[in-house]
């Protein structure tokens, strides 16, 4: 249960906004239940810091949890936020997946011996799981977003500004919400960002480009014109002109701006402006022009302002709203193995254009951490906001590699997920003994148990993946007794309920009594937390601690620290997850020959990180040592590249306290020495 719920600011207008193309006005639909949501707030829970890296006063943030639940968190602690990006499910249809490389094991001779020779990238024993789900009812994606951007709107400062990265799919209906919320008066720009150079989409247009919507919270924002180099063809093609005497390059530029205004006095010769446009300088600037020479003269009389090349050459080129100059990073240090990667220059750009140093810069579904990297480089404070785990792991990694500083912290919502929601809802039935899926339950039942003396029971599981699911209260069960329950066949003689959620297990048994449309004892309340728990089963590890020492003179000598070395590790779901793979992929190809995935006793090839906590037995982490090994088995001792192989160990400054191990789907255990 929320410890309590924080109100959005201001005032929401309830309700999912739809534009009616022929009265121009705003209608809504799905009110009950968005309207009621809204009216009541965003929930609030504890909030635990887990990690704390580098100096420990910092404001930059790590946080895991729903954006809702984050934006909650920041109203409470009074944080504002001076500039927001947000790269959200664009309701493509799709899944998206991660790589899961298996790593060289390093208690293996012949690993040890190959470890000489660089691997390609194709030889790596590699599985894929899915990182989240982006499919989508429309309706439910609009609501969803409308919560999302209100509660993000209700954490911006008043200067602040929100950029929005989306696509084809979903992204003209947003632009529709975004007016509504923030207004259509503080709309800045559609920038179109041509992300490929080209696209096989057949029977249609190459798709090569997503939009990101830039609004402002207020007419006061910040904004720095951002200048680009001008290419060979640009200059070529525009600096034509060439002025007599001085033989310098220049291009006609316009010398009005749109909007009526009054005549001005060139050449002695009063002139009126362009019918809807007015002159851009003052009479006093114009002659102060014509002095330095500056103003050019077409064969009309039309006056123009000379534009020098070498002048722009210096300047640069100012950025347009159609960026066609950054492409995907598809090599280098910045690529992180994430599936909805965005380029480092993409964020450059916006946070250079919209905010100063020492600005707070948020990305509510943070991904990659792209967002918080860029801004640490640009000298701005971060929070870095997602859900899923790999997401939270892969920015807290990216920004250790950077030498930031901040904490890690966690929603406590009661919800222990498997990774992200999308997995966890993946594996949930599977927790359920008896559970199974059937099409003759209606869609909103995730499915039946068969029971020997009531039959087939419909149970309701709530999407993790939408936070208006989670909460079960008087609307929700309205909406199970009076529309999802007379759908069901007439034989049914009992339901299961789960929530995440609820306001009252008692009120909710009490309001069902009431309403007299169910037989007594027709709905079953269960908690899904209880379930959670059991999703989330730790790793198992042996290991063993002793002094460091280090070769001298061919003799091995005590040093300060220790080492810990692990002689074996067990992922039950890591192990899981590989027997899949192979089952599935076993035989479905018979002209390619399939090598299965298979994995040493010691299990070491499936240790992705380590950490060494010297500081605490228990609480917030602190990482005094870390290894971390990539897909090639180089380690990444400290947040900084090696070319050496794990050895299966990790060293400890001083006496460690605590190891945490992450396996190579990303989980962690922590295993207190």
């Amino acid at each position: 249960m929320a410890v309590k719920y924080i109100p959005f600011f201001p005032e929401p207008i309830e309700g999912q906004a739809l534009l009616n193309n022929f009265n121009r006005t705003l209608r809504y639909r799905g009110v009950e239940d968005l309207s009621g949501r809204l009216r009541r707030g965003m929930p609030y829970y504890e909030v635990e810091t887990t990690e704390k890296v580098g100096d420990a006063d910092t404001d930059n943030m790590i946080i895991r949890g729903e954006c809702l639940s984050a934006c909650a968190y920041l109203k409470e602690q009074g944080i504002k936020v001076d500039l927001v990006y947000i790269d959200p499910p664009f309701a493509s249809g799709a899944d998206y997946a991660k790589k899961v490389y298996v790593r060289r094991n390093p208690k293996v001779a012949e690993a040890i011996s190959q470890a000489e020779t660089e691997l390609d990238i194709d030889e790596l024993k590699a599985f894929e799981e899915t990182m989240y789900g982006d499919v989508w009812d429309k309706e439910k994606y609009l609501n969803w977003m409308y919560e999302n951007l209100v509660a993000i709107k209700s954490v911006m400062s008043d200067t602040a500004s929100i950029y929005v990265h989306l696509d084809y799919h979903i992204g003209h209906y947003v632009k529709i919400l975004m007016d509504e919320i923030f207004g259509e008066d503080n709309f800045r720009n559609e920038i179109v960002w041509k992300r490929t150079g080209a696209h096989n989409d057949a029977g249609k247009y190459g798709i090569v480009h997503d939009t990101i919507f830039w609004y402002s919270k207020n007419q006061e924002y910040f904004f720095h014109e951002i200048f680009i180099d001008l290419t060979e063809e640009h200059k070529s093609t525009r600096f034509k002109n060439i002025e007599e005497g001085t033989g310098r390059k220049f291009y006609p530029g316009p010398i009005t701006a749109p909007g009526s205004g009054p005549s001005r006095i060139f050449r002695g010769k009063e002139l009126l402006p362009p019918a809807g446009r007015h002159w851009s300088y003052s009479q006093e600037n114009i002659d102060e022009l014509e002095r330095q020479n500056r103003i050019y003269y077409s064969s009309t009389g039309t006056p123009y302002l000379k534009e020098y090349e070498d002048e722009y050459v210096e300047q640069g080129r100012r950025v347009q709203s159609i960026w066609d100059d950054i492409l995907p990073s598809k090599t280098g240090n910045e690529l992180v193995d994430y599936a909805t990667q965005k380029p480092e220059a993409l964020l450059e750009r916006i946070i250079k254009a919209s905010s100063n140093e020492g600005m707070l810069v948020a990305d509510f579904f943070g991904g990659s951490g792209v967002t918080a990297a860029v801004a640490n480089r640009l000298g701005r404070r971060f929070i870095h906001n997602d859900i899923g785990i790999n997401s939270i792991q892969t920015a807290r990694d990216r920004l250790v590699s950077a030498g930031a500083s901040f904490e890690v912290k966690e929603v406590k919502d009661g919800v222990r997920l498997y990774r992200n929601p999308q997995q966890t809802m993946d594996n949930i039935c599977r927790l359920m003994p008896g559970m199974k899926n059937d099409d003759s339950v209606d869609e909103f039942w995730e499915g039946y148990i068969s029971d020997s003396k009531l039959g087939k029971v419909p149970v309701y599981v709530p999407n993790l993946m939408d936070s208006s699911s989670k909460l079960l209260d008087e609307v929700m069960m309205n909406r199970i007794l009076h529309e999802a329950i007379p759908e069901l066949p007439s034989d049914i003689k009992k339901v299961i309920v789960y929530y995440v959620d609820i306001t009252s297990e008692e009120e909710i048994y009490k309001f069902i009594n009431e309403d007299k449309s169910v037989p007594k004892d027709f709905v079953e309340l269960r908690d899904l937390k209880v379930v959670l728990d059991d999703v989330v089963a730790e790793d198992y590890a042996e290991y063993k601690v002793e002094r460091a020492t280090e070769e001298l003179c061919g003799k091995k000598i005590e040093k300060e620290g220790f080492d810990i070395e692990i002689t074996k590790f067990v992922s039950d779901r890591v192990l899981q997850k590989i027997y899949d793979f192979n089952a599935k992929n076993m035989g479905a190809d018979k002209k390619k020959k399939f090598n299965p995935i298979s994995i040493s006793k010691e299990g070491l090839e499936t240790i992705e990180y380590l950490s060494v906590d010297c500081t605490a037995t228990e609480g917030e982490w602190h990482s005094d040592s870390e290894v971390k090994i990539d897909k090639l088995g180089y380690v990444i001792l400290n947040g900084q590249k090696t070319k050496n192989f794990w050895d299966a160990k990790i060293y400890a400054p001083k006496q460690p306290l605590r190891l945490k191990i992450r396996n190579i789907c990303g989980d962690e255990t922590i295993f207190v020495l």
